[in-house]
């Protein structure tokens, strides 16, 4: 059994299931959100889909990050860290890690409750924040699998 193969497969399915569901909560949910008819509905359905993400996102980016970490190793490719022509490996890692960090322990330790004490005070310019915060780790994310999946066919965009 190819165990490379089984794990880029499971990898790739992984990211498309995380990043695709941040691109649908950054889309289509969050400016959703503003057609509710009270603060106090927008903010019981954000935790309610807060709720139902976020096992899905820790999942996959657990799996994420398991496979890439095997590839890493099955392929020998810690190599690319010191060449800047595989930056989409450096921005994958990157990527991986902030999320995991935001998932597993700035939110349960504390984002969670604050996200939720600002948005007891100011509920218009939460949702915004959010929604920015939201844009800018999707865009930096397609960027990424943009970059890896035409990396990983020998071309590399912004490359030295």
């Amino acid at each position: 059994m190819d165990w490379e193969i089984i794990a880029r497969a499971v990898h790739v399915v992984a990211v498309v299931l995380w990043i695709g569901g941040v691109a649908m909560e950054t889309m289509v949910i969050l400016p959703a959100l503003r057609s509710l008819d009270t603060d106090e509905a927008r903010g019981r359905m954000f935790r309610e889909i807060e709720r139902r993400f976020a096992p899905q996102a820790r999942v996959t980016t657990l799996l994420v990050g398991a496979t890439g970490f095997y590839m890493l190793h099955a392929l020998d490719g810690w190599s690319r860290y010191a060449q800047l022509e595989y930056w989409w490996v450096h921005t994958m890692t990157l990527i991986w890690f902030f999320f995991t960090l935001v998932l597993f322990v700035l939110e349960p330790w504390f984002l969670h409750d604050w996200f939720h004490r600002r948005f007891e005070r100011s509920p218009q310019s939460t949702l915004s924040l959010i929604l920015g915060l939201h844009r800018v780790l999707l865009i930096v994310s397609l960027l990424t699998v943009l970059g890896a999946v035409a990396g990983a066919h020998g071309t590399l965009f912004f490359s030295g």
